[in-house]
């Protein structure tokens, strides 16, 4: 079998899109890389020629990034998905062309026929997305970041939310915990198909019955006044339960002002367990123990796999769907008990 600018890439220890741009000439490579991408296709006896068709296919360098701002979420947790897109992409040589149309058939038509993108970033994926079929009608490759039932065809990756409900549960099972409170993001999630809602909820509740832990599951909301509501009627309601898990962003940033106008104490009076990412923690400053979302991860997987397959749409390997196994940083705002 003929060699391929992927296999090129691996022996000289750069990124396919290194190797197209010394072969192309669109971008400064330095004089040691450009040698060892040399050495790699001298010993693999590849033919530039092979690769002149993903070559061809590559003229902008940009990336398009499909997403929608919806009103009644949480800006910020969305964005902290869009930086590590945007820096990845960045640093393989691409500009990045963010697309938030709600006319999302127009968008994919005017930005892909036209050539005005290489490839397609699609964000916050739904489980029946509608934005799929139009993308398949595309010529360049499309990479996905959520996890979709007819995802057939492109590559997608997600975080493995049942893993990351898991982790949050045996965490607070271990320390003793036999009632918990989950807040889970708002009702209009579950039902616009954003399957890591119900992948985190099903699988804490069937953790929690294997831990022999009741566990209440309350709909979280994204707006104030309506989400400080949600978590006071929940702590009203479960007085005796000593952990809470929450699976909202717009809930976790607000808990620190919501629990000390209840006057209530991490960890002494309850224990809690968010689910976000470190920069996410950072810039609200939560001092909760987490389940590390990962963002920066599905970010750099996805372009990574996008800017391959444009190198080398055909040495690159089949589609897949990869799901991310999450972090856990414990900040010490759980406690045993019992």
């Amino acid at each position: 079998m003929a060699a391929t600018i992927r296999d090129v890439a691996r022996v000289a220890g750069v990124t396919p899109s290194t190797v197209s741009y010394a072969l192309s000439g669109k971008r400064a490579i330095s004089e040691e890389t450009r040698e060892r991408i040399q050495r790699a296709i001298a010993e693999l006896d590849f033919t530039p020629n092979a690769g002149a068709r993903a070559l061809a296919l590559s003229q902008t360098n940009v990336l398009g990034l499909f997403l929608q701002f919806q009103e009644d979420e949480f800006a910020p947790a969305m964005l902290q998905y869009v930086l590590p897109v945007s820096t990845t992409a960045r640093n393989h040589g691409f500009d990045l062309l963010m697309v938030t149309d709600p006319d999302v058939d127009a968008a994919i038509r005017r930005t892909t026929s036209s050539a005005m993108v290489d490839g397609v970033v699609l964000l916050d994926v739904t489980y029946d997305d509608p934005r799929l079929e139009p993308l398949r009608q595309t010529r360049q490759p499309v990479a996905l970041i959520g996890y979709a039932k007819n995802a057939e065809g492109f590559d997608a990756v997600d975080l493995d939310f049942g893993e990351a409900a898991r982790n949050a549960l045996d965490h607070l099972a271990g320390l003793g915990h036999r009632e918990v409170v989950l807040v889970t993001p708002p009702r209009h999630v579950f039902e616009r198909g954003g399957s890591y809602a119900w992948r985190f909820s099903d699988a804490a509740a069937e953790r929690a019955a294997r831990h022999g832990m009741q566990l209440h599951i309350v709909e979280g909301e994204s707006r104030q006044p309506a989400l400080g509501q949600a978590v006071t009627a929940a702590l009203d309601r479960y007085p005796s339960a000593t952990g809470l898990v929450v699976h909202n962003d717009a809930t976790i940033a607000a808990l620190p002002s919501l629990l000390h106008d209840r006057g209530i104490s991490v960890p002494d009076d309850l224990s809690v367990v968010g689910m976000f990412s470190a920069e996410f923690g950072t810039a609200f400053s939560l001092p909760y123990t987490s389940v590390d979302t990962r963002p920066e991860l599905l970010g750099e997987w996805a372009v990574s796999r996008l800017v391959e397959r444009i190198a080398d749409p055909d040495g690159a390997e089949p589609p897949q769907v990869r799901l991310i196994e999450p972090g856990f940083v414990d900040r010490g705002s759980t406690r045993a008990v019992g």
